[in-house]
């Protein structure tokens, strides 16, 4: 059935019809009814491409996350995509590879193709995301903005009970793997450093590292080289590497070394041993910040504009006491 069959059945015009499913309110309500009606005993729907033009809708979101391949965007990814096909969006998906640049280059293209635009721990200038908010509707997780809703995981308290776990099981020579520059770094660097000035430690900062499993290889000899008994890692990615490192070298973990990443993706379940990690509620964030920007895109500013999911530690087989053998 076309819109003409239902103009027909209505008595109305055809640009009567395409109002009624586009602009329902400039429609008296008996003719809006009428039409209705007859598109409903002819079972006539409206195309969606052509409908969502007519809205100035384009039934899309966008997402840029910092690595496709990181086993914590995975996770955003795929609970912002099943938040946005409950709400009958489709989700476009984009990295930045952690380049600013290639972030802010992302966005701006995504913008006018979407209804609305959550960026994940993005590292664009404050004047790049205000820019873009001006566009379309901005939501982002990881990062403060007073102008821009966000969602935000602390992970400082839960970091900090990192290193008392360390510092009870007699560890006293800690390093921390830094990753880049933003509000998750920044959040966990300050919980072990808080942490370790309690309990009068001083940790070996390293880094910054992108996180990826190839930077913890990478790491692996600094670490070992920096005599320290246990390492944080930035995130769970990150620390794998470390764990695959230290096994080529011969460095049992935790009889000689103790490892502590963050995030409590499915990689640490998987290595061995098993990671002791800081649960970073990943799956929460994003669906949080897919419904809190749903919620802009279609009007609605007066709830709450900004959410703080809490962290905690989960102990596991990386984690160890101090031996003769590591010290």
């Amino acid at each position: 059935m076309t819109i003409r069959d239902v103009a027909t059945r209505a008595g109305v015009s055809p640009a009567t019809v395409s109002r009624v499913f586009s602009q329902p309110e400039t429609v008296a309500p008996g003719t809006r009814q009428r039409v209705l009606t007859a598109a409903e005993e002819l079972r006539y729907a409206p195309n969606p491409v052509a409908r969502s033009l007519a809205r100035r809708r384009t039934g899309n979101l966008g997402i840029v996350v910092p690595d496709i391949a990181n086993s914590f965007s995975a996770m955003i990814i795929k609970a912002a995509q099943q938040e946005a096909r409950h709400a009958e969006y489709a989700l476009f998906v984009t990295a930045s590879e952690e380049l600013v640049d290639d972030e802010e280059r992302q966005a701006r293209a995504l913008a006018p193709q979407v209804d609305g635009l959550l960026l994940t721990s993005p590292q664009a200038s404050d004047a790049c995301l205000r820019e873009l908010a001006d566009i379309v509707p901005v939501v982002v997780t990881n990062r403060l903005l007073d102008s821009v809703p966000a969602v935000l995981t602390e992970s400082a308290q839960a970091t900090g009970h990192a290193v008392e776990h360390l510092h009870a099981l007699g560890h006293r020579e800690v390093a921390y793997l830094a990753g880049p520059d933003g509000y998750s770094n920044q959040s966990r660097t300050s919980g072990l450093q808080a942490a370790c000035a309690r309990l009068g430690l001083e940790p070996v900062v390293l880094g910054p590292f992108p996180a990826r499993f190839s930077s913890g290889v990478r790491a692996a000899d600094l670490v070992l080289a920096a005599g320290v008994t246990a390492v944080v890692a930035f995130n769970d990615d990150i620390a794998a590497g470390l764990l695959t490192r230290f096994a080529d070298r011969g460095v049992r973990v935790p009889e000689q070394i103790s490892v502590v990443g963050h995030d409590d993706t499915a990689l640490a379940e998987m290595v061995t041993p098993r990671l002791t990690t800081v649960h970073i509620p990943a799956a929460a964030a994003g669906a949080t910040a897919t419904q809190l920007l749903i919620r802009y895109v279609r009007g609605d500013d007066s709830g709450v504009r900004r959410y703080e999911l809490p962290s905690e530690l989960i102990v596991r087989g990386s984690t160890g006491p101090v031996t003769a053998r590591s010290t």
